[in-house]
């Protein structure tokens, strides 16, 4: 597959990107600055995500946000969103993944509490802006895929391959905690791109971190 992944430098979209091309995939970073990345592995192209055009991403198969806003400007979870879907929705044979996060899963059968709830409000702003991010995204017409991460997303853990999937709610480990590697994540969301199981719908996943 042809696969497009918007802010491959960053911790997420490094490794997906990684993830995709050592399965064979034709990976092609879009990225600000091209330094970033390995050249001699994907593809390129250059810009900012809020310059790019349906003509950008028109030859993908699969494209992937893993944009991450700057501190103090949260509000770009939402206004990247709406950005992505004026241009997905005029891409339906494309499916758009989202690296989306844990604060909008569920912590109890009834689906009336988030798990951002769970974080101290003066950390609250970017789950609350995912979430509203996730609410746009629910109400398009794109071809999409949200995979939400475990409460705890280790940057630096490792990666075992090995995880179990949820859908709308916090789920924990075989240690009894809501876990995720970002190299696992990235495991979970290539063998989606690959699998087609969650269309048109939000997943998430942990790992054991022990």
């Amino acid at each position: 597959m042809k696969i497009a992944v918007i802010g491959a430098s960053g911790k997420a979209g490094r490794l997906i990107a990684e993830e995709a091309y050592i399965r064979g995939h034709e990976v092609t970073a879009v990225v600000r600055n091209p330094d970033k990345v390995d050249t001699d592995k994907y593809g390129l192209i250059v810009k900012d995500l809020f310059d790019l055009q349906v003509e950008d991403l028109e030859d993908f198969d699969i494209v992937v946000s893993a944009y991450g806003a700057p501190i103090g400007k949260e509000d770009e979870y939402v206004t990247s969103m709406q950005k992505f879907i004026s241009i997905m929705e005029s891409l339906p044979e494309v499916r758009f993944f989202v690296v989306g996060g844990a604060g909008s899963l569920y912590t109890d059968d009834t689906k009336t509490k988030l798990a951002y709830t769970l974080i101290p409000e003066q950390f609250a702003a970017v789950p609350i802006a995912m979430l509203k991010a996730f609410e746009e995204l629910k109400k398009s017409k794109v071809n999409w895929t949200f995979q939400s991460p475990a409460f705890t997303f280790d940057a630096n853990g490792p990666r075992t391959g090995k995880y179990t999937l949820g859908t709308d709610f916090l789920i924990n480990n075989r240690q009894g905690k809501s876990y995720i590697s970002y190299a696992d994540f990235a495991v979970a969301m290539v063998d989606e791109m690959e699998r087609g199981k969650f269309i048109g719908k939000r997943f998430t996943a942990v790992s054991d971190s022990e």
